[in-house]
């Protein structure tokens, strides 16, 4: 599972998530993109479920890039444990993800296996998206 390796602090607030994505909303790196339309966290057993979905697809062609990573950890209290004593300790990590984020990119294949892989994707994931192509891509 992705996690970081090292953070500043180990507990984080929960923050607020409105508007939508400062950064990341363009294709960097492949011709074919997997964009957010909606806001969301996002585990880290979800990016790698999506992860296997769109390399099996593709049948490992190609390339694969993630573009959101997991670095907000959650913290939950244990089963019927009474209020107060603390904020409980860290248990899964997520990524922020707000409305025009691009999530996952892939290069070297069809244009035709390229969305089915991404829809497959997209299945995995808790979030509204949309598949997007590089303006300049040419078949």
């Amino acid at each position: 599972m992705l996690q970081p390796k090292k953070v500043k602090y180990r507990k984080q607030q929960k923050g607020r998530m409105k508007g939508n994505t400062k950064r990341g909303a363009t294709i960097s790196f492949g011709s074919f993109a997997l964009k957010s339309l909606d806001t969301c966290w996002i585990t880290d057993r979800q990016i790698e479920a999506a992860r296997v979905a769109l390399t099996r697809h593709m049948k490992r062609e190609g390339n694969v890039w993630i573009r959101i990573f997991p670095d907000k950890s959650i913290t939950k209290k244990p089963a019927e444990v009474r209020m107060g004593k603390g904020k409980g300790n860290p248990e899964l990590w997520v990524a922020t993800v707000c409305p025009g984020r691009i999530l996952f990119e892939a290069d070297g294949v069809p244009l035709k296996t390229a969305k089915e892989a991404l829809a497959l994707a997209a299945q995995k994931l808790p979030v509204l998206t949309k598949f997007v192509v590089r303006p300049d891509y040419v078949e």
